[in-house]
């Protein structure tokens, strides 16, 4: 059986190696037919304490780590900087260096 993956977000990191990342899901409503937002909130294992509040990060079932630990992080979106990435301008169809240099 294959492991669960969820997405979430981190709420805290105040404790030493570990994170609570709050997952939220959408359900229709039985009666009212309108879509309900349900949160839960999991603890997660971060070894390098990498993550900090107001990051997304994807969470995995493991094995029991702690009495309440029971997921870990596998890690967040791609984290693209803006050194790396060339300005495009979509208006022109032109791109420039890295460095803004123009020539």
């Amino acid at each position: 059986m294959s492991k669960r993956v969820l997405q979430g977000i981190v709420v805290s990191d105040i404790c030493d190696k570990t994170v609570i990342v709050r997952v939220e899901r959408r359900v229709m409503h039985p009666v009212y037919k309108k879509f309900v937002t349900h949160s839960k909130k999991y603890v997660a294992h971060d070894e390098q304490n990498k993550f900090h509040a107001g990051d997304a990060v994807q969470i995995e079932e493991s094995r029991p780590i702690s009495k309440r630990k029971h997921w870990v992080v596998l890690g967040g979106p791609r984290e693209v900087s803006a050194e790396t990435t060339p300005f495009v301008n979509e208006a022109a169809g032109t791109s420039l260096p890295v460095d803004g240099t123009v020539g």
